[in-house]
């Protein structure tokens, strides 16, 4: 008899609206409201500020169909919603291993992307059964068909079988809270999608019988019972109270079950017992790690780890030793950065952690600028003070020599800035692979080193007057090639203590673009702005207008020109190997790695002289 449970995974590129189709939903199933608030699943606040996904999370709802082969009969749907960005790529990855089935997402009018095919590879390698759906049809530019079509090409160009080549479809409005057999069946709420559930993905093939077997794929925490182990029973049922064994990577280990949740709506519930197929929450079992198997003692059986591609980019990780060092932060030495950099590693399997060159620096590896950057604002709000140098490509040692990472780009830009990207394109090493036409705009697709990418995002919406759009993931490991990118400004570098002043602002301005305004404190060797050329400058910004008995006259009134703001991200693609992000609770700067001018020079001296020597 099949078993009334599905679990399923929904899953898209970055912005296409997996998040709220799960709306439609919770809001069909009613679990939620359609009035609540939009994104319920985005609980994290950085999540919520972003509008995107970072941590994938499941939830649990009980349909019951109206007419159908499974009329009248009630089924339990776990929903896995996992990130789009390909930064987050190693939450996909173990989160698919809980599911049988996918909804893939593809919006009307871009149609596949680039993580629309690392997210469809994956799925395809754990032979998930696949449900297309066309969302946001109710775009003024939607094009359903031309988009049907991409994704089929898609799926042969990654040698999909004919039984998946038979996908059903349905095109949806996931704001608008409809899904149908066309774009114009939009009056039936998500009932043909939750149908689709229950015809195309299978129930789960797992042994209620057999002993206990769990693969823990997600951790979870709470304040009173500490690390929750969150996975599917492959065999066997949870029980709370009983014993069980933990398959870890350093051997066997022994706990008891305190609890056993399972999902319900947006929470959890306590059972008496759950079976093999459903997915699980246990409590009582702190020494867990993800990757972990929970057997039944006396039968241990690990399942295969949980395995995700390697991290591209990595940078390092330091002391804030700054004069403005403690101001704002709780946590600032070596081992406290040490000890968050190792709990954040338990639970992102794609993050890596190695010790740096001194005590007080630690290599940070991860799968792009935004993986690494979301970690380093949650260390910040979490009251972290640090420094953070330039983010670097991860080379690897092969026998034909390096090879560093290459990455699948995507640009969508208007005709008009199109032979401005091309040239961009061009100076940064990038293989042209094709250029289509969609609509009013220009798509073009493209091979690019990931190290070229660093920096490319705020050149190219420069170029184009902040029209691009960019979306890029990881391709293939290639041969390395040197590294000759480097910014093309200069930077106006504090040479005294002090609080900016409007006098020295003023005289700056005509130099380059400033980062800070008047009564902003700065310290020697913080930068304050970029030059307009391609050499840094050393500069008085704190110097105080000189006061004499002569009365000057101004007849117009001097507005200075508006101070440039960075976010995290950008600074770091702006900060050179000589330079660090200053990284506290309340405030980001730049600074370079040396703050004396004095240091500084000699340190330059010494490497034109390493460069005379090498060439020698």
């Amino acid at each position: 008899m099949e078993r009334p449970l599905r679990n399923v995974a929904i899953i898209a590129h970055v912005d296409h609206g997996k998040t709220t189709l799960v709306d439609a939903i919770l809001a069909q199933t009613g679990v939620r409201s359609a009035k609540d608030a939009v994104c319920v699943m985005d609980s994290n606040p950085l999540e919520k500020e972003r509008g995107i996904t970072i941590l994938a999370k499941n939830c649990a709802v009980d349909y019951a169909p109206e007419s159908g082969p499974h009329a009248g009969q009630p089924v339990r749907i776990n929903i896995l919603d996992t990130p789009g960005h390909a930064d987050f790529g190693g939450e996909v990855e173990r989160v698919l291993r809980m599911a049988d089935g996918a909804f893939l997402l593809v919006d009307a009018h871009e149609g596949p992307m680039p993580q629309t095919r690392f997210v469809l590879e994956k799925a395809l390698g754990l032979g998930l059964r696949l449900v297309v759906v066309i969302n946001k049809c109710d775009r003024p530019d939607a094009d359903p068909d031309r988009v049907l079509n991409e994704v089929f090409d898609l799926l042969v160009a990654l040698g999909a079988d004919d039984e998946t080549l038979d996908f059903p479809v349905l095109y949806a409005s996931g704001r608008d809270g409809w899904a149908g057999d066309s774009p114009e069946d939009n009056q039936r709420g998500v009932v043909p999608l939750l149908n689709q559930v229950l015809n195309r993905v299978p129930a789960p093939s797992c042994d209620p019988e057999g002993p206990l077997q769990l693969l823990v794929t997600n951790l979870d925490w709470s304040e009173y019972t500490g690390r929750i182990a969150v996975g599917r029973i492959e065999r066997g049922v949870v029980k709370p109270g009983s014993d069980v064994s933990i398959c870890a990577a350093d051997g066997i280990k022994k706990g008891r079950v305190l609890k056993a949740l399972r999902f319900a709506g947006l929470g959890k519930s306590e059972a008496e017992m759950v079976e093999a197929g459903d997915l699980v929450a246990i409590e009582g079992i702190d020494a867990i790690e993800i990757g972990d198997t929970i057997c039944a003692p006396g039968a241990e059986e690990a399942l295969d780890r949980v395995t995700v591609d390697e991290p591209t980019l990595h940078m390092t990780f330091r002391i804030n030793d700054s004069p403005f060092c403690g101001r704002e932060g709780k946590y600032l030495t070596s081992r406290q950065i040490r000890e968050r950099l190792h709990r954040e590693m338990r639970l992102n399997v794609a993050l890596r952690v190695q010790d740096g060159s001194t005590p007080d620096e630690f290599h940070v590896s991860g799968r792009g600028l935004l993986h690494l950057g979301v970690l380093i604002e949650n260390m910040r709000r979490e009251g972290y003070e640090m420094s953070v140098g330039r983010p670097q490509v991860v080379r690897r040692e092969t026998e034909n020599g390096f090879q560093e990472p290459w990455e699948q780009l995507m640009l969508d830009v208007s005709n008009e800035g199109m032979g401005s990207v091309m040239e961009l394109l061009g100076n940064r090493a990038a293989i042209v692979q094709s250029v289509d036409p969609i609509a009013d705009r220009v798509r073009i697709t493209a091979e690019i080193p990931a190290r070229q990418l660093i920096g490319l995002r705020s050149r190219m919406l420069t170029a184009t007057q902040g029209e691009a759009i960019l979306q890029h993931s990881f391709l293939r490991w290639d041969n390395a090639r040197e590294d000759t990118r480097g910014r093309v400004n200069g930077v106006l570098v504090a040479s005294e203590p002090g609080k900016v002043t409007f006098h020295a602002a003023e005289q700056l301005c005509q130099r380059g673009i400033l980062f800070h305004e008047p009564g902003d404190e700065v310290y020697e060797g913080q930068i304050v702005g970029e030059n307009a050329r391609d050499n840094d400058l050393t500069v008085n910004i704190v110097k105080a207008k000189a006061f004499s008995n002569v009365r000057e006259n101004k007849d117009a009134t001097v507005v200075l020109k508006a101070s440039r703001k960075m976010t995290l991200e950008e600074m770091l693609e702006y900060c050179e190997r000589d330079e660090l992000v200053e990284v506290t609770p309340e405030s980001l700067r730049l600074r370079k790695k040396l703050l004396k001018e004095a240091e500084r020079r000699r340190e330059a001296r010494h490497e034109e002289a390493r460069k005379a020597g090498a060439s020698l």
